[in-house]
């Protein structure tokens, strides 16, 4: 955990992932404690120029949802053309309450909103590319157009759609900082592994409070 100060400037970006109501309490897909990463989050955003918001967007028949799969229940996995894939209880589906931001996040100031997972046949966990690696959300087009150098993750959830836009934003060549006291976890058996996926990424942890303006 990076304990000094971090000055914010015009190359920097926050990226906000899924504050959304099926991942927060009594949600469909509850992360436990999920909206007591709003304070933070709403305490951060003013610091920014470059404000993104991610949101999970399905359809109902999307292939991820155990639902649409005879015999199968929640969170057993499954083969899919591009991997291993988790079947998760219905949630965020387009149109529904669940699927809207969470109504405590502050969204006034976002320049862009990224919605993953509209196509039935692939997962979307990565705010940068779907879960076959190869198809774009247009993120790190966005990103290099305004000349973003830094990247810093708040949001839902660590193991997977934060822990993944983490790894893939090092991999594209940005600098990446988890604000760690507005992310979100399971703390399941997948944390340690993506803890360490990280580790050797290079991706740094740190927190809000450490943050300031230019």
């Amino acid at each position: 955990m990076l304990n000094q100060k971090i000055k914010i400037n015009q190359n920097d970006a926050l990226i906000i992932i899924d504050v959304q109501n099926d991942f927060c309490p009594n949600g469909a897909l509850a992360v436990p404690n999920g909206d007591q990463i709003i304070e933070p989050i709403n305490k951060t955003i003013p610091l920014f120029k470059h404000i993104i918001l991610s949101q999970d967007w399905h359809p109902k028949d999307h292939k991820s949802f155990a639902s649409n799969h005879k015999d199968k229940n929640p969170f057993q996995t499954l083969s899919m053309p591009y991997g291993e894939q988790i079947l998760w209880p219905d949630h965020c589906i387009i149109g529904t309450s669940g699927a809207k931001f969470h109504p405590a996040l502050n969204v006034n100031l976002a320049q862009c909103v990224i919605r993953k997972g509209y196509n039935r046949e692939i997962d979307s966990y990565s705010t940068f590319f779907e879960n076959d690696k190869i198809s774009p959300t247009g993120l790190a087009g966005y990103l290099r157009e305004n000349n973003i150098k830094r990247i810093f993750l708040v949001g839902l959830a660590f193991e997977y759609c934060v822990g993944f836009s983490a790894i893939d934003g090092a991999k594209l060549g940005f600098e990446v900082y988890l604000l760690m006291d507005a992310i979100g976890c399971f703390r399941n058996h997948d944390f340690n592994n993506m803890d360490n996926l990280l580790t050797k990424l290079n991706v740094v942890t740190t927190g809000t409070d450490k943050l300031f303006e230019t």
